[in-house]
């Protein structure tokens, strides 16, 4: 590699890191309205110390021009265990924000009504995908799940998600196919119609 093109790599390499997520306030709400019950909306909490990375990252998804959880299905809901979402109906856009951030310290824990990054087992691997505790999960806080965020307001609504599918729907093809795979297959889902920071 020249000179010139080592530079220019370095130079972008550099530009990524410094272009990533915005720094998020210490704390902020964010008003969810969803589809359950026409339009039935839940608020969290969400606080900086408890997980910056994702943190930041959740921030900066939220932001217009990007309002990353509209439109989101709730595509893993299992009684006393968990609601999941974080897959964009546009796999255009699922595909531009599927890059994995830093992992965070646990300091909440997954009690019930936190809310917390869907990951794999390997380190570092949170994306998009969040979750809400319906239950006392806080045996996953040694696998390193890190709640970021706490159901102020609307629990009810949470609860009463539609769960009839459980994990049926199969994430790849929600990545591939976007919401049309999910409104073909799953007619019955529940989804975020906007996901907004507010006072």
């Amino acid at each position: 590699m020249s000179a010139g093109l080592l530079s220019c790599f370095l130079l972008c390499f550099f530009c990524v890191f410094v272009v990533g997520d915005l720094t998020a306030p210490d704390k902020f709400n964010v008003l969810f309205t969803t589809t359950v019950n026409n339009g039935g909306n839940f608020t969290v909490e969400v606080q900086r110390a408890w997980a910056p990375n994702g943190v930041d990252h959740f921030y900066t998804l939220l932001q217009p021009g990007t309002y990353y959880y509209d439109n989101n299905g709730f595509f893993r809901v299992i009684t006393d265990f968990v609601a999941q979402w974080g897959i964009n109906g546009d796999p255009t856009v699922s595909a531009k924000w599927n890059v994995p951030i830093p992992d965070d310290p646990v300091v909440q824990s997954n009690l019930r009504g936190w809310m917390t990054y869907a990951a794999t087992a390997l380190p570092n691997s949170r994306t998009t995908q969040l979750f809400i505790n319906y239950a006392n999960n806080s045996y996953l806080d040694a696998s390193g799940f890190a709640p970021f965020a706490q159901v102020t307001d609307g629990m009810n609504i949470v609860d009463q998600i539609y769960s009839g599918y459980g994990e049926t729907p199969k994430q790849p093809l929600i990545m591939r196919d976007g919401n049309s795979y999910l409104e073909t297959n799953f007619p019955l889902l529940d989804y975020i119609i906007t996901a907004r920071i507010v006072e």
